[in-house]
């Protein structure tokens, strides 16, 4: 296996960080090797806030589910899909700039995922961990003033990177059969029921056979009470709106 598969197959949330600061130089680094990522028609329609206040960074820590890391950790970072750059400029080349397109949305959120899992990766590769903050969207328009985040621009989710002060286990994923499909969608609920008993294992051995638990189960409140209803509003009070 090379390398870069190795790494990428390592991959752990951390949530625990050592005191030591992220160099800024390096952290610049990682931006570049960002912005490095796939883009739709090179649009590149994301910004990256990185939120240095402590107060803020408690606020977004408390907004986001009282997630302490994100007070914690060496450096935190709040990925935007921004359509507000690329159609600003297109409109002062004198075009008749449409906003609000469903598909703006989508390339947006797209490039913006794309990029910051470059950062991810670009980060682990220099022994630091990192930590996706999708949590940020329980209240993204208190986030968003927080921010001062402008029309056409709103926030996906955050990153806490730093030195990891925990070595967590890597968390299985489904297997390679269940995702990869050959010339049609099928689906296979051998797979799932495969998966979560794999995913029992591991949740038992982690708690010493405390969580009895599988992927299934922890499915449940995604699609039941946890659905953030609030989003299609928000998304059309930052102008995009799904025409």
């Amino acid at each position: 296996m090379n390398p870069v598969i190795e790494l990428l197959n390592s991959h752990r949330s951390i949530r625990k960080y050592t005191e030591r600061k992220i160099p800024h130089e390096l952290l610049l680094e990682l931006i570049r090797a960002g912005q490095g990522a796939a883009t739709s028609s090179h649009v590149q329609a994301y910004s990256v806030i990185h939120v240095k206040s402590p107060t803020n960074r408690e606020k977004i820590a408390e907004l986001a589910g009282r997630q302490n890391y994100i007070v914690s950790c060496s450096d935190f970072l709040v990925f935007c899909a921004d359509m507000k750059r690329p159609t600003d400029a297109a409109e002062c080349t004198g075009a008749n700039v449409v906003r609000g397109m469903t598909e703006q949305l989508l390339v947006a959120s797209v490039d913006t995922a794309l990029m910051a899992q470059n950062v991810a990766i670009a980060a682990e590769s220099e022994g630091l961990g990192i930590c996706y903050i999708g949590g940020i969207r329980n209240d993204p328009q208190a986030v968003s003033d927080l921010l001062q985040l402008p029309e056409h621009v709103y926030p996906v989710f955050g990153m806490c990177l730093g030195y990891p002060d925990q070595q967590p286990e890597v968390k299985p994923r489904l297997p390679v059969e269940a995702v990869l499909m050959e010339d049609r969608y099928r689906n296979e609920r051998g797979n799932v029921e495969a998966f979560d008993a794999t995913m029992h294992g591991y949740y038992q051995d982690r708690s010493n056979g405390k969580k009895d638990a599988n992927w299934s189960r922890n499915l449940t409140p995604l699609f039941d009470s946890k659905l953030r209803a609030h989003m299609r509003e928000f998304l059309i009070e930052r102008g995009f709106e799904m025409k």
